[in-house]
């Protein structure tokens, strides 16, 4: 019978990780899926070898009883064939999972030294014409008996039962799909996909600004996360196939609060400390912003709380254009601890200025 090489089916290495597998696996199948190639026989068949083959290598048990049957697998089916050559008036193999048969030793399908559990009957189901010899001799078993319809299946087998009842009992569907890797949507039929993990990624506001990076952990590994600029606290970042056996990963992002900054949305907000003079008579005063520093022109007669905006100077938009804006609210500080001779002086002016009762009205 003609060897199948699974692994150049899903073009990966022997060597090739669960996870590996799964991701090359999904790939393949999206791209062959006969909904995307219609009337396309040579993606069809591709698609059914993608499957058988994903079906095999996903279970660990499955996938190390085929390296150790290698190559070597036809010698061995035919001398299973041989081993049970005189069983049955219609010529029924033997058992290949007993003794002196080819797979004589693998019960790690179920635990049984007759076969692991395995279901035997030589019937097939309208998806299986697709499966190979070596996958139909490994997973279906026997020829049913032609005088009774009933095969050699090995213990507790029902009778009667059919090729993807089978499947089913190994968790396999018709179409070579290990149960729990990957369903069909029985509303689109396309593949749907295996849920996504989140991991979560604390940053500094500044870190916000800037964008940076972050490892994550996630099941006991590390991945080293991009984190774009503009985030805020919530901000989903969804990275396609890099969680294990190829899921999505989804990083929350949380934006630690800030000592001078406040935030909202795309726009920032700080205190400006000016003197009395400053306020008095004007002047020009640095203002930090997340880019630098900057040069606030105070009028003469500032206010105390009075706001002032400087466009651009906010938080980067996530995924937009531009910048927010930043909103600097000066606090008038007073002078403290007056010597006399500043008290006297500071009673001169304010008796020439003339101020109206604030509180009138």
């Amino acid at each position: 019978m003609e060897y199948k090489d699974y692994y150049k089916s899903l073009g990966v290495p022997r060597t090739a990780s669960q996870a590996e597998i799964k991701k090359a696996f999904r790939k393949l199948a999206q791209k062959h899926h006969p909904d995307r190639n219609p009337g396309d026989k040579t993606a069809e068949e591709r698609f059914k070898d993608v499957n058988e083959a994903n079906a095999v290598l996903s279970d660990p048990e499955k996938r190390k009883a085929y390296d150790t049957l290698g190559a070597n697998w036809e010698e061995l089916s035919r001398a299973g064939a041989g081993a049970g050559a005189g069983r049955g008036a219609a010529g029924g193999a033997a058992n290949p999972f007993g003794a002196g048969g080819p797979f004589a030793g693998y019960a790690g399908f179920g635990g049984s030294p007759e076969g692991g559990g395995v279901r035997y009957e030589f019937r097939t189901s309208p998806g299986a014409e697709g499966f190979s010899d070596f996958f139909r001799a490994f997973f279906a078993g026997d020829r049913a008996d032609a005088a009774t319809g009933r095969a050699d299946r090995g213990r507790g087998a029902p009778a009667g039962a059919s090729f993807a009842d089978i499947l089913a009992g190994l968790g396999v569907d018709e179409n070579g799909t290990a149960a729990g890797a990957r369903s069909r949507s029985r509303s689109s039929g396309q593949p749907a996909a295996l849920p996504a993990i989140e991991a979560e990624a604390d940053v500094s506001l500044e870190e916000a600004y800037l964008g940076t990076a972050r490892l994550v952990e996630v099941d006991g590994k590390r991945l080293e996360v991009k984190i774009p600029p503009g985030v805020t606290t919530g901000t989903r970042i969804r990275l396609t196939g890099r969680g294990p056996d190829g899921r999505d990963l989804i990083v929350v992002t949380r934006v630690r609060a800030h000592p001078v900054f406040s935030r909202t949305g795309a726009d920032l907000e700080r205190e400006l400390p000016i003197s009395l003079r400053e306020a008095l008579l004007g002047a020009e005063v640095p203002v930090g912003t997340l880019k630098g520093r900057v040069l606030l022109k105070i009028p003469a007669g500032t206010q105390n709380g009075r706001l002032f905006r400087l466009a651009g100077q906010g938080m980067p938009r996530f995924r937009g254009e531009g910048h927010g804006d930043l909103r600097v609210r000066t606090r008038v500080v007073l002078p403290t601890d007056l010597s006399d001779e500043a008290r006297a002086a500071a009673q001169r002016f304010l008796d020439l200025v003339e101020q109206p009762d604030p509180r009138a009205g």
